[in-house]
């Protein structure tokens, strides 16, 4: 919400400037998409690994869907590559191809990995894939941010929540289940 609306996260260095169209989203479902969620590079906002979406990986990502409009999706992903809102990118070569790429940064490729109810699931993540980049462990702050939000999806159970963000590549081997989930109490 705070891309949405504006405003800092608890545990973030920077605050968001939100969307032109502030309303929140119309519905917000759990997903699982295909691929693997990994954290690499270093993140001003949270410092730590930021967590990319590699959709052509072997695995299974625990995601929530938030339906927002085409405007607000523009706003939200151009938040993500240091620009103003009303600056986004063109949605329509991910939704036509299944993935756009725009620019060599971080959260500068829209992949489409499918559909939910007719409507287009679309995100951004990085133009490289899992295995080109050295991975990075993720910040407490921004672990607590995920897992939170993966349990308001409803779909999982804290356990559940907490082994899927210490198993992910990054956070493997430097995070544990039974410290994240200490995160979740905190």
């Amino acid at each position: 919400m705070h891309y949405i609306e504006g405003g800092r996260p608890p545990g973030a260095a920077l605050a968001a400037p939100g969307c032109r169209d502030p309303r929140p989203p119309r519905e917000s479902v759990p997903v699982e998409l295909r691929g693997v969620v990994y954290f690499a590079t270093e993140s001003a906002l949270w410092t730590g690994g930021r967590a990319f979406y590699d959709p052509d990986a072997r695995g299974r990502v625990f995601a929530r869907a938030h339906l927002v409009t085409a405007g607000q999706f523009r706003d939200i992903a151009a938040q993500e590559m240091y620009r103003a809102p009303g600056t986004g990118p063109d949605l329509a070569p991910a939704l036509r191809h299944g993935r756009a790429r725009l620019g060599e940064g971080r959260y500068e490729t829209l992949v489409c990995p499918g559909t939910l109810d007719g409507l287009p699931v679309l995100t951004f993540t990085a133009p490289w894939a899992l295995g080109d980049v050295p991975l990075n462990a993720p910040s407490e702050g921004y672990l607590r941010q995920l897992a939170a939000g993966l349990l308001e999806a409803d779909a999982w159970d804290g356990a559940a929540v907490a082994a899927y963000l210490a198993g992910c590549p990054g956070a493997a081997g430097r995070w544990t289940a039974e410290r994240v989930a200490e995160l979740l109490r905190e």
